[in-house]
């Protein structure tokens, strides 16, 4: 029945276990307004036949409605929405929390290309390599303007911003490919605006990873990436590390956990930290990428604010190399419980 269904309303594929369930709350509103429809055409022609005038004399008759008949047609609807929302709201919240085991990838947009960047190499453009049967999450952010990552086959829709990281996830099931589209108007090369994500057996892309890591190391003695692209053969924990550098991080945060003008970044990730305020944050992607941005919103308990901003100054490619080279400073190796919700994290816009 539900491959019935899907054929006839001409829908991809299902490649994650997402897809299946997007598709069944598609199916349960399309026969449960197609039935109140037909209900209510039915209704309608029973009445024109049975209650017709038949005669110039007739008159229209005063009907006052009961309780009962207000309840039936006002909680009815009411009771048929707050189903699909219920169906649909966990679906929602599953969407937007990763597993703690999922392998990030970050994803550039650009008029007009995807650029995907493993943590610790390799980078790809417009081809996104993923392990079936592994959860992947998705950390997104735009050169220019707004995007918005589609992929059919995984019903999977994350609109892509300029200055700001968001999140998706997704677990593809079987090898395959599947197409990616941006469904957000972009510019005249829109259309164009295409790649693909193959999904391949768990032991080929360890494989495949590994091959192209190697690449990545014996790549490390080429010429350092310009100031706005990061070399798409160079791990972004390396970049990291020599951008802080350049940047000069290392002034005020040390690596090893000795105390500084900052704090220092060794097992900073997923670390809740004190701010001045009282309250409490999760260094997350989202928190180490803001305090870069705006270092005066969130001051952690014990320090003054005296980091410069670095909006405008550094790129979100680069933004995402630091970022990935502090995570790997973490001793345990164990990543942050995920945001209950898209990552909205302010990063510099690209010039």
């Amino acid at each position: 029945m539900n491959e019935l269904l899907r054929q006839l309303l001409f829908l991809p594929e299902q490649g994650t276990a997402y897809a299946r369930q997007v598709d069944h709350l598609h199916y349960f509103v399309i026969l449960s307004t197609m039935l109140g429809a037909a209900a209510v055409g039915i209704t309608v022609i029973a009445f024109v036949i049975v209650y017709r005038r038949r005669s110039r004399s007739d008159t229209t008759p005063i009907v006052e409605p009961k309780t009962i008949h207000e309840a039936i047609f006002i909680g009815g609807p009411l009771t048929l929405f707050l189903i699909w929302f219920a169906i649909g709201y966990p679906q929602y919240v599953s969407l937007q929390t990763p597993p703690k085991n999922a392998m990030d990838v970050y994803v550039q947009a650009k008029k007009w290309m995807w650029k995907f960047a493993y943590p610790g190499g390799p980078n790809s453009i417009d081809t996104l390599r993923v392990p079936a049967g592994r959860p992947v999450r998705l950390l997104l952010t735009s050169r220019d303007v707004i995007h918005s990552f589609y992929v059919p086959g995984f019903r999977l829709k994350q609109d892509v911003l300029p200055g700001r990281y968001t999140q998706t996830w997704f677990q593809a099931e079987e090898p395959g490919r599947h197409q990616i589209f941006c469904a957000e108007f972009c510019g005249v090369g829109h259309s164009g605006m295409l790649g693909e994500i193959v999904v391949m057996k768990a032991d080929e892309f360890d494989a495949w990873l590994a091959d192209q890591r190697r690449g990545v190391v014996a790549a490390q003695d080429m010429a350092a990436a310009p100031s706005e692209e990061i070399d798409v053969r160079t791990s972004l924990v390396d970049q990291g590390r020599r951008l802080a550098g350049e940047y000069g991080c290392f002034k005020c945060h040390t690596v090893d956990g000795t105390r500084h003008i900052g704090p220092t970044w060794l097992d900073l990730y997923g670390k809740q930290e004190k701010l001045q305020d009282g309250k409490t944050v999760l260094a997350d992607e989202a928190y180490l990428t803001r305090s870069m941005m705006d270092p005066g919103a969130e001051i952690v308990a014990g320090y003054q604010n005296v980091m410069p901003t670095f909006q405008g100054r550094a790129p979100p490619p680069e933004v995402a190399a630091i970022v990935e080279f502090i995570k790997s400073l973490r001793t345990d190796l164990v990543r942050a419980e995920p945001s209950k919700g898209p990552v909205y994290a302010p990063i510099a816009p690209a010039k």
